[in-house]
């Protein structure tokens, strides 16, 4: 779709200038950062049962409530940092999804232990490399899940991390570029971000 303002033609996301920019520099563009990692993670895992225009508004106060995405002092949330968070009408106040990302940000600091960087242990599932779906995929036909995501998220879990089931897992490979679902007409298409496999 496209609009008089703004000649691009995208997937998704006209119309509203925050989601535009997403999806014209972020959305399927390969991550091998460990902090930003973390920060789709962690955004993702709030996502759940939500849209991802509603996290995306709240993305800066989410950076601010949970120390720029930092796993190590989040990792080290007490009690009083978790009441903070609930506190705040920034973000999405959940205490179940508050208390994951502080066992997510352990977690992920353990995978950075065993295997050098998260990084390096998340794309093995994709074989270090962004996948694509067929090109007749449509919004309507992109999946939500596929083995790779499945796989994702029985290790995370077994690692224990929590809201990582196949779906949010998915949502994630979305973000950092490990699957690459930009189609056919979209300006995006086939375009090769900063690192990516094609």
């Amino acid at each position: 779709m496209t609009s008089q303002a703004d000649p691009l033609t995208r997937c998704w996301g006209d119309g509203d200038p925050l989601m535009e920019a997403y999806h014209d520099t972020e959305w399927g563009v390969p991550v091998h950062d460990d902090r930003t990692h973390f920060e789709f993670l962690l955004l993702d895992n709030f996502q759940a049962g939500l849209s991802w225009r509603t996290i995306l508004n709240k993305r800066e106060n989410f950076r601010r409530a949970f120390d720029n995405f930092d796993p190590v002092k989040i990792a080290a949330y007490t009690d009083a940092d978790r009441q903070r968070l609930l506190g705040d009408a920034g973000i999405v106040r959940n205490r179940a999804k508050v208390a994951a990302a502080v066992t997510n940000a352990q977690a992920f600091l353990q995978v950075q232990a065993e295997r050098g960087s998260f990084d390096h242990y998340i794309w093995q599932f994709t074989g270090h490399k962004t996948l694509r779906n067929p090109d007749g995929v449509t919004l309507e036909t992109i999946p939500v899940s596929t083995p790779e995501s499945d796989a994702m998220s029985a290790d995370l879990k077994g690692r224990g991390f929590k809201f990582v089931g196949t779906t949010i897992c998915y949502a994630y490979m979305q973000s950092i570029g490990m699957v690459d679902d930009h189609m056919v007409g979209c300006f995006r298409y086939g375009r090769m971000g900063p690192g990516m496999d094609r």
